[in-house]
């Protein structure tokens, strides 16, 4: 089962060599249950991290599910207890996407720091009428102070760029010391030091609104925020309300509470200091189709009986049917 029409890449074309596979047909994602439906007495399911990986589904799959491969780095819609119960593999594609997300993480940093966004939108409306020494005066970026909350695949590719912007980059995260990238900090420091936070932690209960009103207002007045994670890992209340009264300086997000967001009045898209992206970190074409060929290939080595390639963490690596565990 294909749970989105349209997927980049070759990955389909390897599923569809090897197995039948029911394909959903529309633009617009399934419902709960067009997606149970779909999933219904299906050996593997290649899914995207929007999808709801629950009981629910693994239920009404049945008995013959043996893997759910995400297209996706994030697995905050994975229920792990209920994979590990049901006995499924769930596996998630890291490593193919790192890149092209810090690139995406640099884009923010200019655009709102460099207040691009507003100067783009001024020019759509016919605002520039001569050229204006103290119109949209942003703040630099180079030799700026980065601060990475998270340091794992994309930061430290973060960490690389940053350093050919001649910044001094620091990073929390526990576990991870400091090296020649990055220095280690404790978090109230990194917030009151750094002149730009870049957040890059999955969605679990320990960081839903890790960043709120309380660690907002540690940070610089003229700092910038980040994010590029997951949109819960922000209060997104707080934020608009540090950006409207001055005490942030701008922020970029390229991920949102309640995705997808498109009602012209909401909030996140009447304030001119923050960039709002619509979740495309790792929109290029030959990433998306990494990400779609990975997931299809973890998909046939469990059903072949082999572990997979990128479980998600805490969820089997493969499905017990006597058959070998090590390619």
């Amino acid at each position: 089962m294909v749970s989105r029409a349209g997927l980049p890449g070759r990955g389909l074309e390897l599923l569809a060599e090897r197995c039948e596979v029911v394909e959903w047909d529309e633009r617009t994602p399934p419902t709960a249950a067009e997606l149970h439906r779909l999933a219904k007495d299906c050996d593997g399911a290649l899914v995207l991290g929007t999808d709801l990986v629950d009981s629910a589904l693994l239920d009404a799959a049945g008995a013959d599910l043996r893997v759910v491969a995400l297209a996706s780095m994030g697995f905050d819609a994975v229920d792990q207890e209920a994979a590990r119960e049901h006995k499924v593999v769930v596996t998630h594609t890291p490593h193919v996407l790192a890149e092209t997300t810090a690139d995406i993480v640099l884009s923010l940093m200019l655009m709102s720091r460099r207040r691009l966004g507003a100067a783009i939108d001024s020019m759509r409306r016919g605002e520039w009428r001569t050229f204006q020494m103290d119109v949209f005066l942003g703040l630099d970026v180079h030799g700026a102070t980065l601060g990475l909350i998270g340091y794992g695949q994309i930061a430290h590719a973060v960490a690389k760029r940053a350093a050919a912007f001649g910044m001094n980059v620091q990073h929390h995260n526990p576990g991870k010391p400091s090296d020649s990238l990055s220095r280690s900090v404790e978090l109230e420091e990194l917030l009151r030091t750094s002149d730009i936070v870049s957040l890059h932690v999955p969605l679990t209960p320990l960081t839903r609104n890790l960043i709120g009103a309380r660690e907002l207002a540690m940070m610089k007045p003229t700092a910038t925020l980040v994010n590029t994670s997951r949109g819960g890992v922000v209060d997104e209340s707080a934020l608009i309300g540090a950006l409207r009264t001055g005490r942030l300086h701008s922020a970029g997000l390229d991920v949102m509470v309640d995705e997808p967001r498109s009602e012209p009045t909401d909030p996140l898209f009447g304030v001119p200091n923050l960039v709002v992206l619509p979740h495309v970190g790792s929109a290029t074409e030959a990433t998306r189709a990494a990400m779609v060929e990975l997931a299809a290939r973890n998909v046939l080595a469990v059903l072949d009986g082999f572990e997979a390639m990128t479980p998600v963490p805490g969820t089997p690596a493969t499905h017990d049917r006597g058959r070998p565990t090590a390619r």
